[in-house]
């Protein structure tokens, strides 16, 4: 079963930009084992120049996306049982956990908004799930959406080359990801860590733990906290 994926953007030129290339893109054109589907919300307007969008209720500066247009275009597409995301900068943070619960599933349909952002009743109606890939804004959603497909895409079997190169990434367990090394042993005076070349693979094996461990503690103390706060409950 392939992961289908169906964008609603009014900029479908912007695809499959680097979801065609390297193995993600090998697995969509040569695997099949994902599908990409854009759909031109322009398509969608009533309007005979095109537009989609309107001033805002209540006044202020930019423009809306209005509501019937996105049904219109949403509507089109079979949802087939797939979460239905709106990149936003309001929306809940990705996580890795979001990211594997989906590539679970059938697939994903993703609204790329523009402008001041889309009226909020055709993202009640429809049941959008917002989503932020971070604390910045956009001048669109499609760089957002293709970090959150090539997230999914690349945990679907038959992606990667090596599925075990999945078990220590960041996030699997709450820790980030260990550094990295490879040749040359020394670069500029800096040297590979004497324990990655002993052979001894438990004192690596420690080493990685103890790297990934600090590396949260310094860079995500909110991640480190609830890495605690998950051991204590095991250990209780």
């Amino acid at each position: 079963m392939s992961f289908d994926v169906a964008v609603l953007t009014m900029v479908p030129e912007a695809f499959p930009g680097p979801l065609g290339v390297s193995l993600i893109g090998t697995a969509w054109r040569e695997k099949q084992l994902w599908r990409l589907e854009t759909v031109d919300i322009r398509a969608f307007s009533k309007d005979k120049r095109g537009f989609l969008d309107d001033t805002p209720a209540g006044g202020g500066p930019g423009q809306v996306m209005r509501a019937d247009v996105i049904a219109s275009a949403l509507d089109s597409v079979e949802r087939d049982g797939r979460p239905v995301l709106y990149m936003s900068a309001r929306g809940r943070p990705l996580t890795q956990a979001m990211v594997a619960d989906w590539s679970k599933g059938p697939g994903l349909i993703v609204l790329c908004g523009r402008f001041e952002g889309v009226d909020q009743r055709v993202l009640d109606a429809r049941g959008f799930t917002e989503v932020a890939v971070g604390d910045a804004v956009l001048a669109g959603g499609e760089a957002a959406a293709m970090v959150v497909i090539e997230a999914c895409v690349r945990l679907a079997p038959g992606v990667l080359g090596q599925p075990e190169s999945l078990t220590e990434e960041s996030f699997e367990d709450g820790l980030l990801e260990h550094p990295q090394f490879t040749r040359p042993r020394t670069f500029e005076g800096r040297d590979i860590p004497e324990v990655l070349l002993s052979g001894h693979h438990a004192e690596v094996a420690k080493w990685r733990r103890a790297m990934r461990e600090d590396t949260t503690r310094e860079r995500r103390p909110d991640l480190w906290a609830a890495y605690l706060a998950k051991q204590q409950a095991k250990g209780a």
